[in-house]
């Protein structure tokens, strides 16, 4: 059933936070989106979301099984007459931004017979926002023109008039560009009628029962008339958890083994966290994109010297301590901690999209495998089921889900927008 709350999606990619407002039954104007394979996965899910309702929900499990291709489950969605709300796969820009507002606004009209949405969710792209990005490259940070992709947002924040926002982003926003970013943004938000705490909130996903030590600033903003709104208290709920409880019923893969095709889980019981998080289906029955990747013997060592010494003795590995034989980054000053270790025994370190570059820094913890991470494996500790489908190639699936709001969390945002709306 659909909630009487309109939503205008933005920055959208492959829908994480999207997802979490999906499950609190809100209904959505459209969803922006530049990157192609972030609005097909996105795509992908809305129309997983409008089959559940209707009694084709075989049409995506003969998709997710493979047994019909996506140009085929695009056809016979359009077929049994199910449509989602739009995905518009354009880049927001001074140029295009008003056709994209126009053609929303007539959707608006036509559709619902208003002129405005209630909220307005997203996050602009946070690369140069980024803390390791901003190290790595300091000068192009300061004239990265994804700096100002904040004010998209506050142009359609003016145009639209939701009466609450959500703005999510990583913490180096407070200090992009020595503050100024922080306060265009809140001052920004002022000038057009808006609240926004001069004090960024922010919110560990760990704390919405993530596996996953994941910090970000999430602003809620309201119009300046609903004086007696606050920011909502968000009461921590620790994950009841570990990783080795979201990897246990995966195939087990040597680097090169595996497949993005469907896949059978292991035999045995489930954990009671995947069956409580909703992340394993059973309908299904299986997964998809648990392959790994093919690395060098050489990388393979350093993986096994890096989780031998994480598991035995709770440090991380120091390039400088590998063999000579082994070394061949000239650098033996900055990133010493390149090879990293997803903790077996406790909650995850953050997810990034760096992992579509390489997988260093996302080992898996059985030295057995001795490999990186796989794409389903990264995406149970960002919390997204395993009906989730990713498009694009393997590198476009790990920035998805590295750049993605992790759906838990985002379920817990979208329950306290919900309060809110309800005391307006």
């Amino acid at each position: 059933m659909s909630s009487d709350f309109l939503v205008l999606d933005m920055f959208s990619g492959g829908g994480g936070l999207t997802e979490g407002f999906i499950r609190r039954s809100f209904d959505f104007l459209g969803h922006i989106e530049m990157d192609r394979n972030a609005a097909d996965t996105l795509e992908t899910r809305l129309l997983y979301h409008e089959l559940k309702k209707t009694d084709d929900g075989e049409i995506y499990d003969q998709y997710y099984r493979g047994t019909l291709d996506q140009q085929r489950f695009f056809q016979e969605c359009k077929e049994a007459g199910v449509v989602s709300s739009p995905v518009i796969n354009k880049e927001l820009s001074v140029s295009t931004n008003h056709a994209i507002i126009r053609d929303l606004q007539k959707r608006l009209k036509k559709e619902y017979h208003r002129s405005n949405v209630d909220v307005i969710i997203g996050g602009p792209p946070c690369q140069s926002f980024s803390l390791a990005g901003r190290g790595k490259n300091k000068e192009r940070s300061q004239t990265d023109p994804r700096n100002y992709l904040y004010r998209h947002y506050l142009r359609f924040l003016k145009e639209f008039q939701p009466k609450l926002f959500v703005f999510e982003n990583v913490p180096g926003l407070i200090t992009a560009k020595d503050g100024t970013i922080l306060n265009n943004v809140i001052t920004g938000c002022s000038r057009i009628g808006y609240h926004l705490d001069e004090t960024p909130h922010l919110l560990n996903a760990s704390d919405f029962g993530v596996l996953q030590d994941r910090e970000r600033i999430v602003f809620i903003g309201w119009k300046k008339e609903n004086k007696d709104l606050q920011y909502p208290d968000f009461s921590k709920n620790a994950p009841a958890g570990k990783i080795k409880d979201l990897f246990m019923d995966l195939p087990e893969l040597q680097a090169g083994e595996g497949m993005d095709e469907f896949q059978r889980y292991n035999l045995g019981q489930p954990s009671r966290y995947l069956i409580e998080k909703k992340i394993r289906n059973d309908i299904i029955g299986g997964i998809r994109h648990h392959c790994a990747r093919m690395h060098n013997e050489r990388d393979r060592e350093i993986y096994r010297i890096a989780i031998k010494k994480w598991n035995e003795s709770g440090h991380r590995l120091n390039y400088n301590e590998l063999p000579e034989k082994l070394k061949t980054h000239r650098n033996r000053h900055s990133f010493v901690d390149r090879f990293k270790v997803v903790d077996n025994n406790s909650v995850s370190h953050a997810v990034l999209a760096h992992l579509a570059k390489d997988g260093h820094y996302f080992i898996h913890p059985d030295i057995e495998q001795a490999r990186s991470l796989t794409v389903r494996e990264a995406a149970r500790i960002q919390s997204f089921p395993d009906d989730y489908l990713f498009e694009g190639p393997r590198s476009a699936k790990y920035v998805q889900i590295g750049n993605a709001v992790p759906p838990l969390m985002a379920e817990g945002i979208a329950g306290k927008i919900e309060e809110m709306l309800n005391e307006i």
